[in-house]
């Protein structure tokens, strides 16, 4: 029995609660997970694992061999990194999991100055809007929105706040008129997030601090940022989104900012880097993460482009 893998496969099973889902990420088949938990059980004589038709669990013996199982390949990762990290340059794949709309104008020219600093590394892009598990699913760093992640130890370093806004078209504001206030929007057709359904609430903070919540049916609702913001850009109603989506269009007068008097509590939106938390990482890993970081300190907001400029 090769006992340090047998150690690793435990870990797994006990992780995941699944021989089969442990069999996925190990890329090994489900008899040969089983083959090394019973070979372990044996070396011990002792259950590790009570197994039904329907589930599994650990048993009290599981439970302590697991933690320490996990102690020991942690030294031992540890160990062999701190001995080869210094002369490993970055290589091999990068799996990078984005949220979708911030990434899709922000996020290659980051990637392209990676790629001319360190060309061994290759890169492997996921755009999401649903939330992932860093760690399940196998990626190596995410560029999320808080929420968007829900693997347990990471490393989290910001990036950069977006606040949000509400607009809508000149061509929309020029038809219905310009909300006054918040109460003012029953009057008036909203768009939103999908996420926010089924109930939509927009609440404003005034100057001088009084807040107002104002409950609302969007006659348009999308899961999609982008969309959102094409929404409003054809005219289509009044909408909260990031403003580095919609500077341009701002800029050039094709959208108009609805209620800046006031504050949106909220509509902020902070993205962070996030990468598994362990002593040692690759070196790919953290040469993107260094880099990711000081590129964000000195480059401006990811600006999404205006549809009407001229090209």
């Amino acid at each position: 029995m090769n006992h340090l893998q047998a150690m690793r496969v435990f870990v797994k099973v006990a992780e995941n609660g699944s021989f089969g889902r442990a069999a996925a990420s190990l890329d090994l088949s489900n008899a040969v997970v089983s083959r090394y938990v019973a070979l372990l059980e044996t070396h011990l004589n002792t259950r590790l694992i009570n197994r039904t038709t329907r589930s599994l669990s650990l048993t009290e013996a599981g439970i302590a061999y697991a933690h320490g199982c996990r102690q020991t390949l942690e030294q031992l990762d540890a160990m062999e990194s701190s001995v080869s990290q210094t002369a490993t340059a970055p290589t091999g794949t990068l799996k990078l999991v984005a949220v979708a709309s911030f990434s899709l104008f922000g996020l290659t020219p980051l990637l392209q100055r990676y790629r001319a600093l360190h060309p061994q590394v290759r890169l492997s892009v996921t755009l999401l809007h649903r939330p992932v598990d860093l760690i399940e699913e196998g990626f190596d760093v995410g560029i999320v929105t808080p929420g968007q992640v829900t693997s347990g130890t990471l490393i989290k370093r910001p990036l950069y706040r977006v606040r949000g806004i509400a607009v809508a078209s000149r061509a929309y504001i020029g038809a219905h008129g310009l909300p006054v206030s918040p109460a003012s929007l029953a009057a008036h057709t909203v768009l939103a997030s999908a996420a926010n359904l089924p109930h939509c609430a927009w609440r404003f903070v005034a100057a001088d601090g009084h807040e107002e919540t104002v409950s609302l049916q969007p006659g348009y609702a999308v899961n999609n940022a982008v969309m959102l913001r094409q929404a409003v850009l054809a005219d289509m109603g009044i909408a909260i989104l990031p403003e580095n989506h919609v500077v341009a269009d701002l800029s050039s007068g094709t959208l108009v900012q609805v209620l800046a008097g006031y504050q949106i509590k909220g509509a902020d939106k902070e993205v962070s880097l996030v990468y598994p938390g362990r002593r040692h990482v690759s070196a790919k890993t953290r040469s993107f993460v260094d880099f990711t970081v000081d590129y964000f300190r000195g480059e401006p907001l990811p600006a999404f482009p205006s549809l009407f400029q001229n090209t």
